[in-house]
C-alpha cells in the first residue's frame, strides 16, 4: 500500500468521496451535507490523503484547520473528515494507518487536538478511535445535538 497527499479535488478523492457518501445514505438514509472545500485540506492547513493498492484507491482521509467559534471548536483543532476503506480493502489496517498520518502532518501544523464527529450506527469506526486513543468530548459543528452523532477528540 502507498498513502499519498492528493488535492481534495483529485479525480481519485471525488471517487472514494462518491462512495462514502453512498454508504451513509444507506446506513443513515442521508449523506453528510458538512461543508467542504478543496483548499481546507491544503497545507498547512490541512491534508488529504489517498492509499492505493497496485494503483487503486482503497482509502482515504483528511483533516482541516478548525478554530474557536460558535460551532464549539476551540483554537488549533485540527478535524478529520472523509476517512473511508472500501469494503473490499477492510480490516487489513489501512485506516490506522491513514488516521496516524493524518495526526503526525496535524501535530506538525502546529495543531493540539484533534477531533472527529461520526455516526453512531458506525461501529467499526467508533472501535477504531477508541483504539486509537480518542476520547468522547463535547459536540460540536453543524452536528451538534444530532441523535445519529457521536464526537471524539484526542491530543497532539
Amino acid at each position: 500500500m502507498e498513502i499519498h497527499a492528493v488535492a481534495y479535488d483529485h479525480p481519485d478523492a471525488i471517487k472514494l468521496s462518491d462512495q462514502v457518501q453512498a454508504e451513509y445514505t444507506s446506513r443513515f438514509g442521508y449523506d453528510d451535507t458538512t461543508p467542504q472545500r478543496p483548499w481546507h485540506f491544503e497545507p498547512p492547513q490541512g491534508l488529504y490523503l489517498l492509499a492505493y493498492e497496485d494503483g487503486v484507491p482503497v482509502a482515504s482521509g483528511g483533516w482541516r484547520a478548525q478554530d474557536a467559534d460558535d460551532e464549539g471548536y476551540r483554537r488549533g483543532d485540527a478535524e478529520v473528515k472523509r476517512m473511508y476503506v472500501v469494503p473490499e480493502a477492510r480490516g487489513r489496517g489501512l485506516a490506522r494507518r491513514i488516521l496516524a498520518a493524518l495526526e503526525d502532518s496535524a501535530r506538525r501544523a502546529g495543531r493540539v487536538r484533534m477531533v472527529l464527529e461520526t455516526g453512531i450506527p458506525l461501529t467499526e469506526a467508533i472501535a477504531l478511535y477508541r483504539s486509537s486513543g480518542y476520547v468522547p468530548t463535547a459536540d460540536f459543528g453543524p452536528y451538534r445535538g444530532h441523535p445519529d452523532s457521536t464526537f471524539f477528540e484526542k491530543a497532539l
